[in-house]
């Protein structure tokens, strides 16, 4: 007979707990888009709710513009990404050297750096280039820093495939391109949709080189919700109703591609 788990309900209230704690800011940020301004400063619980915030948001400026920039920058990154990040991936999965966990640890390593790090370089190398706020150099720094978590996702992915259907598809004489096609690509479709969904969420939420190398020509959502920001202080309805609108969209396509996204998270954890 199995045990009972020790101190179900304790268990359930810290589930819970956190949950709404982590729950509560995108809360509060939902209730103060739809205050004036005065009632979100004063942190009013109960009012009228009112959508001039919004409308002044798209008065001020083109939400839709800001937010064809970011769908364009993230969904090209992520192709691009999967593009390099796929070959790369299935040569290390299949044709190991010495140098393959090397090389994967390395890659995985400049993703601890500070992105400000490399703030001066690909500065100037975009200003050197002309492509300072363009679509192009946000997708270029989006595909690149993207690319370590990538490989690494569709690495454990790839890793998960038997080996004895690929030795079979090699007796048949199949090439590396019909491997790759025919065996590789839909015995592993899952892993390689969550690798995306999951890295377009993340170049979709990503501000630090949106703010950095773009301007309003092409900015993102997340250059919108800076223009909030003032030297004579916050404005705290206004700037929630941009961070509301910049995030409901990836918001909605989290919630319904959860599943996959769990999936390739834990690509590799169990065996």
């Amino acid at each position: 007979m199995a045990k009972k788990a020790p101190f179900p309900y304790v268990r359930t209230f810290f589930a819970w707990f956190f949950a709404l704690l982590i729950f509560f800011p995108l809360f509060w940020l939902g209730i103060t888009a739809f205050k004036t301004e005065g009632q979100a400063i004063a942190g009013h619980l109960i009012f009228s709710p009112t959508l001039d915030s919004f409308v002044e948001v798209q008065a001020r400026s083109d939400y839709l513009h800001y937010a064809k920039n970011s769908l364009i920058t993230s969904v090209v990154s992520t192709v691009l990404g999967l593009l390099i990040a796929a070959p790369a991936a299935y040569s290390m999965a299949f044709f190991r050297t010495k140098k393959t966990r090397d090389i994967l640890m390395w890659m995985l390593s400049t993703k601890m750096m500070p992105a400000v790090g490399a703030l001066m370089p690909i500065y100037v190398l975009a200003q050197t280039t002309g492509m300072l706020d363009s679509l192009p150099a946000l997708i270029i720094v989006f595909t690149l820093s993207n690319l370590p978590i990538m490989v690494w996702m569709l690495y454990s992915a790839f890793k998960e495939v038997p080996n004895d259907i690929l030795e079979a598809v090699r007796l048949d004489g199949a090439t590396v391109w019909d491997e790759f096609r025919h065996a590789i690509l839909p015995l592993t479709m899952g892993g390689i949709a969550s690798t995306g969904l999951l890295c377009l969420v993340l170049a979709w939420n990503e501000a630090f080189w949106s703010l950095t190398l773009t301007s309003a020509g092409a900015g993102t959502l997340a250059a919108l919700i800076a223009q909030y920001s003032s030297p004579e202080g916050l404005f705290w309805a206004k700037l929630s109703a941009a961070s509301l609108l910049a995030i409901a969209p990836i918001i909605v396509f989290g919630w319904f591609s959860q599943k996959q996204l769990v999936q390739g998270l834990t690509f590799g954890a169990v065996k």
